[in-house]
């Protein structure tokens, strides 16, 4: 009920992004700013407010824990994306847009605000070290995938200052904040939380305006695409979560777990495709098809799963 409730805000939230699209509020500059603002200050500062967090705390234990799922998880979902093209017997040129959509979730636009909402500061703490491997992968791995799946040649810049991001830096922060227990100024903690407000609304507004730009049919004709986001957001976090729970007691862990696999496909990926020579258009409509059934799936698997 807790998962349906903030879905259902997050819903809202996107709605009003559709809204200001259709009555021209909001423009590809505006929320193109809105992206750059939610990316490089709201969502460091929404991390960083979880290591300022003094009400409660976690063991060093559990926080190794956690970096070590975020590790078994990515991994399984890299295997995941090499079977999965064979699975739904995809095109060649696929294949790479198709790997790309299956790791890398939107944990930083969707995932934090639900975890955040769902399992408060704790939550987010344990949330935050998921984004390490993310952009190390993503950098990474990410890039010579989709490179894979291209015709053309395109440069790669998988360097240590993309990988290193403002969003990275600030887990590294958050989490020698908690663990070294730093006292921050109140006036300082207040202005970080004031800017870590932004981040639910403004990412929801940005994913509903980018929803509003997608014809419905041209989601649901395609029917590889729907099979993809049934494996996605479905059959995966089911399975990775029964396989968690043989080894983890925690259920805060567990549920920021679930979390960061359920969450629909990254909106990065698209980009991605975009500068990589990929799919851009499946990648799209991945993202907005994921998006869109996610509002359902998470609070429904939740429920099944946790």
């Amino acid at each position: 009920m807790i998962l349906l409730e903030q879905m259902f805000i997050l819903f809202l939230l996107m709605m009003v992004g559709m809204i200001g699209r259709k009555k021209e509020l909001i423009n590809d500059v505006v929320c193109k700013g809105m992206s750059a603002i939610v990316l490089n200050i709201a969502c460091p500062a929404f991390v960083l407010s979880a290591g300022i967090n003094k009400d409660e705390y976690v063991s060093n234990e559990a926080l190794l824990t956690c970096a070590i799922c975020a590790i078994a998880i990515y991994a399984g979902l890299i295997l995941c994306a090499v079977v999965i093209p064979y699975i739904l017997r995809l095109p060649k040129n696929n294949y790479g847009t198709y790997r790309v959509m299956t790791i890398f979730s939107n944990i930083g636009f969707m995932g934090f605000p639900i975890v955040a909402a769902t399992y408060g500061s704790i939550g987010l703490l344990y949330a935050a070290t998921f984004q390490f491997p993310f952009n190390l992968l993503f950098y990474t791995y990410g890039i010579k995938t989709m490179q894979n799946s291209s015709d053309t040649e395109t440069e790669a810049t998988s360097s240590w200052k993309n990988i290193l991001n403002v969003g990275v830096i600030s887990v590294f922060i958050s989490i020698a904040l908690y663990l070294l227990r730093v006292h921050v100024p109140e006036s300082l903690a207040d202005a970080i939380s004031s800017l870590s407000g932004l981040t639910v609304p403004l990412s929801m507004m940005v994913i509903g305006y980018a929803l509003g730009g997608m014809k419905i049919r041209s989601l649901l004709g395609d029917y590889r695409l729907l099979f993809f986001a049934f494996i996605k957001l479905i059959l995966i976090p089911i399975i990775g979560i029964s396989l968690l729970k043989l080894f983890i007691t925690d259920d805060t862990l567990l549920g920021v777990c679930f979390v960061m696999i359920a969450t629909p496909v990254g909106s990065m990926t698209a980009m991605l495709a975009q500068c990589y020579g990929g799919d851009e258009d499946t990648a799209s409509r991945g993202v907005a098809l994921t998006t869109l059934l996610s509002v359902v799936t998470i609070p429904l698997v939740g429920g099944l799963c946790l």
